[in-house]
């Protein structure tokens, strides 16, 4: 069972480190000569390549190995950042991710891939590809050639490996295994000394003997993701010569050198020592603490004392790591769901005593009642703020998504992203990557034209499209627009008549036209295609933004391009809202939405053109609309109505009710399918006495009134 949840836990972080990695290759398409991006890259690698060997994926580790070693090379700038390289990279992500994907069924994924993605690695390391790719990009054979391959001189090292653990070394011998097969790869190695050497010592350590063409960084990387607790040092020598005996000394701390105040730096500060004798010593090539001791400079006492100072540093740095390790945990999707479960519960319970409380009218329960909710507040912020994410996180795989599929047809396309820290519902983002996809595919293949056709135009051969993100009120905008040809209504029309969607004299405005590509099997693509023309999609991202409560709307001018806009709720779980009534029916309306309550006083309205009603309010005039005839309610209006102003995008309309309650937490429950497509709702809520009260979809109101005021 153990291995089962390491084998998990590995698949998890894998998973993270390959959106990380396709990330990092996409920016270097950008950035090539960026150092920082390539060390990121190379990290991501060897941390797969560490964690699948320990954890029993020896395929990934051989595989991600290979890709590693490439870039090793870059990193030692013996070779270069070129699109041939790149493309090579993001395939063995891919295939790194089906070997995943594919982990508990034993069998060999895809062999004939990755043969040909190894083959392309192995011409790729020996320079084939990069002189092809020189020769694409008009760069000069004296420049790629510049320094051969063949007559580059090799340096020959002799690293002296020392391993100090600070755990148990009896244990630990075992978890070597897989650094022993890492050393041996870089060269020549050889166990020098191991702890079962060292019989009734304190030294607890391993030595080893490295000989190869790698520098000291290579094989300081070999230790650089391992789980165990170890101190390593390598010395590094010119020529090959037979590794030096030391006296032993006390362990050293733990940590990465530079990190600790030095040796010689406590001792000529506490006077001990001199500087000089710290520069006499460098010069030997030795331990300073050695050479110092063996002058006759220092005391045992003295060198133990600074080491003692050393360690006390190295302790309290440990204890800061620790703190920083544990500052944030990995916690399954499905135990966050079941936690805003509970909150929502929880709050309705809480409406509940409180309406009971405030019917009892005893101070000591009122007061109870108050901290409670107070409480309950805090616990709902806190929950939904733990499932709120950057939109971004989702951005990032759209980049990889418009490269592969404008190289595909043949277009070069830019993408933007703005607003990536946007924040919204886990479950909100997780459900709109399937509909952002078809919008972005449809972008790419009807709106951006081929470059010989943008030139011809006037543009830019180069395709923009702009991926943003912002919030609006109580929901959140989601826009895409593209630079290309635009949409033509007159088309879409012509299109929609064939199709029998519409009568030929039909009177439909701009807008209304552009809805009909949400029709399932509308397509204008003039011919079927691997990416579109089918008919299939639009409908799909229709119902999709539907179950989200959201909407979505288009904007197109031909020859400029379009702009597809996604309204989104923060949140399917709890929100604020504002409690009213119409005659024994109960509503709530998004506090986010709300600006202010006003009396309706009949002096103040006034209407206009078809009937809109419009307010009067300081001088501006505000539509409104009576939600008793909206939904058709029965009954009388009373003698003084209530009018709650609300605005979304700008536009400010005002919804009349009988009564203004007050504020209320709102845990949101879905309508069935009966009631879901009924306009100006969006859901419903329990309230405190158990009776149902509906949520008003706002936004959807608004528009409406716009619509008929305009």
């Amino acid at each position: 069972m153990s291995d089962d949840l390491n084998r998990q836990i590995f698949k998890e972080e894998a998973y993270e480190l390959l959106a990380e990695l396709e990330g990092s290759l996409l920016e270097l398409e950008d950035a090539p000569d960026d150092l920082d991006l390539v060390n990121r890259v190379f990290r991501a690698l060897h941390t797969i390549k560490g964690s699948g060997s320990m954890f029993g994926f020896e395929d990934i580790a051989e595989f991600t190995h290979e890709v590693e070693t490439v870039f090793d090379m870059v990193r030692s700038e013996e070779l270069n950042i070129t699109k041939d390289l790149l493309n090579l990279a993001l395939r063995s992500r891919d295939h790194i991710q089906k070997m995943l994907d594919n982990a508990d069924a034993g069998e060999v994924v895809d062999p004939e891939g990755m043969e040909d993605i190894l083959l392309g690695l192995q011409k790729l390391a020996s320079g084939e590809v990069l002189e092809e790719e020189g020769a694409k990009d008009g760069v000069e054979a004296a420049e790629v050639e510049e320094i051969p391959a063949e007559e580059e001189e090799v340096q020959s090292h002799c690293h002296l490996i020392k391993v100090v653990p600070q755990d148990e070394a009896g244990k630990l011998e075992e978890s070597f295994e897989s650094l022993f097969e890492e050393l041996q790869r870089l060269g020549e190695f050889q166990i020098l000394t191991r702890p079962s050497d060292l019989p009734g010592t304190e030294d607890v350590y391993w030595e080893f003997r490295l000989d190869t063409d790698r520098n000291k960084d290579a094989v300081n990387d070999v230790f650089l993701f391992t789980d165990l607790n170890l101190r390593v040092t390598v010395e590094e020598y010119r020529e090959k010569e037979p590794p030096r005996e030391a006296e032993a000394l006390p362990p050293e701390p733990a940590i990465e050198e530079e990190e600790l105040p030095k040796l010689g730096e406590i001792l000529v500060e506490e006077g001990a020592i001199r500087q000089d004798d710290i520069e006499d010593a460098l010069k030997q090539q030795k331990p300073i603490g050695q050479i110092l001791k063996e002058a006759g400079k220092v005391t045992d006492d003295q060198l133990n004392q600074a080491v003692s100072k050393q360690t006390k540093v190295k302790e309290s740095q440990q204890v800061k790591k620790q703190q920083e390790a544990v500052s944030s945990i990995r916690v399954a999707a499905e135990k966050l769901d079941w936690l805003v479960d509970l909150v929502g519960e929880l709050v309705i319970v809480q409406a509940q005593i409180s309406q009971v409380v405030s019917e009892r009218n005893d101070p000591v329960l009122t007061s109870l009642s108050e901290e409670l909710e107070r409480l309950s507040d805090e616990l709902r912020d806190s929950t939904l703020g733990i499932r709120m994410l950057p939109i971004g996180t989702s951005f990032s795989k759209f980049r990889r998504l418009v490269r592969d599929l404008s190289s595909e047809l043949g277009k070069e396309i830019i993408l933007s992203t703005n607003g990536a820290e946007t924040e919204l519902d886990k479950t909100v983002i997780e459900r709109l990557g399937d509909p952002l996809v078809h919008l972005l595919r449809n972008s790419i293949d009807h709106g951006i034209e081929p470059p010989a056709e943008r030139k011809a135009a006037g543009k830019m051969e180069e395709g923009m499209i702009l991926l943003s993100a912002e919030h609006s009120g109580g929901e959140v905008l989601i826009r895409i627009t593209d630079d290309g040809r635009g949409m033509d209504p007159e088309s879409i029309r012509a299109k929609a008549i064939e199709r029998g969607m519409i009568v030929a004299d039909a009177e439909l405005t701009k807008k209304e036209l552009f809805k009909l590509i949400f029709e399932p099997g509308f397509s204008t693509a003039k011919k079927v295609t691997n990416v579109s023309g089918r008919g299939v999609g639009m409908d799909v991202v229709k119902r999709a933004i539907d179950s989200l409560r959201g909407t979505i709307d288009i904007d197109s001018m031909i020859n400029k391009g379009t702009t597809i806009t996604i309204r989104l709720p923060l949140t399917l779980a709890i929100i604020d809202g504002l409690q009213v009534r119409v005659s024994d029916e109960f509503y709530v309306i998004p506090l986010s939405l709300v600006e202010e309550c006003v009396e309706l006083n009949s002096s103040e309205i006034d209407e206009g053109e078809g009937g809109q009603k419009l307010l009067h309010l300081r001088g501006e005039i505000v539509p409104y609309i009576h939600l008793r005839d909206f939904f058709m309610v029965d009954g009388e209006n009373p003698p003084i109505e209530q009018i709650v102003i609300t605005g979304v995008e700008g536009a400010r309309v005002g919804i009349v009710v009988d009564t203004v309650i007050g504020e209320h937490q709102t845990v949101i429950k879905s309508l069935s399918r009966v009631y879901k497509d009924v306009e100006g709702i969006s859901g419903a809520t329990i309230k405190g006495d158990g009776s149902i009260a509906l949520i008003l979809d706002i936004p959807s109101l608004v528009r409406r009134v716009v619509v008929e005021t305009n």
